[in-house]
């Protein structure tokens, strides 16, 4: 979960994740290399006296600095379309979410057995007093108990403005839109709790929309629906 003073991304729960943390540090590679590279040839023209006042085309550079960005281009485009083709790529789920978004709270059915259908608030600030492991803002009422290593499907859509459900440490982000439902596929490859927010400005209680993700064994998760 994020934290203080944290400046890195949190830590990767999901392949999707993983997967964006990678193209983020080639993508920064790729950046660092071109600042160097800048940087090398401003210190280098400040410090050299010789001044070539009669050259006034040179071919070859202008075949660098054409081919350059192209290839850089490339470096990075490539790595993007790829993973945004893995982002939309739609698997074989074995559970499927309803997720609905409303003014300021989240509906969430599961369809696929007895027709489970809860509402997710933020805790309350009496609540919080009277459970020591909730936190502020981003804990709720009701979390969503998901298996994990297991292919999940989330349709979702809004009951009244756009909204956004988001979970960082899963790398899933997808807007909840009125009268459109949308896709969301995903995995978990851990247990542990997930924490995301709304991250669509939706009105006065934006900030207090949070996403709460309860990953658990198949077994656990068997009895919490057979419950």
């Amino acid at each position: 979960m994020p934290s203080f003073t944290t400046l890195m991304f949190q830590n990767a729960s999901s392949p999707l994740m993983e997967e964006l943390i990678f193209f983020h540090d080639h993508t920064l590679t790729v950046l660092i290399l071109i600042t160097t590279l800048v940087f090398y040839s401003l210190v280098s023209t400040l410090h050299t006296p010789v001044i070539n006042k009669t050259m006034i085309e040179s071919q070859p550079l202008e075949m660098f600095w054409t081919i350059s960005p192209t290839i850089i281009l490339i470096l990075i485009g490539a790595p993007s379309i790829r993973l945004l083709y893995m982002l939309d790529e739609v698997y074989t789920p074995a559970l499927t979410i309803k997720i609905f978004s409303h003014q300021w709270y989240w509906s969430y059915e599961f369809t696929d057995f007895f027709n489970i259908e809860f509402d997710s608030f933020l805790t309350t600030p009496s609540e919080l007093l009277t459970y020591e492991t909730k936190f502020r803002l981003l804990d709720t009422d009701n979390h969503i108990f998901i298996p994990f290593n297991t292919q999940v499907r989330s349709l979702i859509s809004a009951t009244d403005v756009l909204h956004s459900w988001t979970v960082p440490s899963l790398g899933i982000k997808t807007d909840a839109v009125p009268g459109r439902l949308n896709q969301l596929n995903f995995l978990i490859n851990r247990p542990g709790l997930f924490y995301g927010q709304c991250s669509e400005i939706c009105g006065a209680n934006h900030s207090f929309m949070p996403i709460v993700i309860e990953s658990i064994n198949t077994v656990t998760f068997t009895k919490w629906i057979s419950s």
